[in-house]
């Protein structure tokens, strides 16, 4: 039996979340991307991210950001293919903190070559939602 897969262009989105979760993306990151609920948790900003950067959602990633840590402006790499998040770790950042780490792993394919980039990252509430503040130094 053949699979089918969602184009993720002319405005169509992939049926799974490429967050991870198991979960349809209409029910799952969509909502958070399109501005009709916030992320509850500081790994579920991160997943609502890693989306984000899959799917190309520029405006939510900067969006996403902390105020005093966002740039001015932020190009997407258009060669770079994010295939798969993995949550190593998570540090606070629940539904009570005010700030929290979330460690992981996002794989990607760029030029026909899988890699890895691995982080660990800051997140705080800002005007009540979590935002992405930066990278630990490793």
């Amino acid at each position: 039996m053949a699979r089918r897969k969602a184009r993720e262009g002319a405005g169509e989105r992939p049926a799974a979340c490429p967050c991870g979760t198991g979960r349809p993306y209409a029910d799952c990151c969509a909502p958070v991307h399109r501005g009709e609920a916030t992320a509850a948790t500081a790994e579920a900003l991160m997943r609502s991210r890693f989306s984000a950067f899959a799917l190309g959602d520029a405006a939510y990633l900067r969006h996403s950001w902390h105020s005093t840590t966002r740039p001015e402006r932020l190009e997407l790499e258009p060669g770079t293919r994010w295939t798969r998040l993995e949550i190593v770790e998570t540090a606070q950042g629940g539904l009570f903190d005010s700030a929290g780490t979330v460690r992981f792993r996002a794989h990607y394919r760029e030029d026909g070559r899988a890699g890895v980039l691995a982080e660990h990252s800051r997140f705080a509430r800002e005007d009540g939602r979590w935002v992405y503040l930066d990278a630990l130094p490793e």
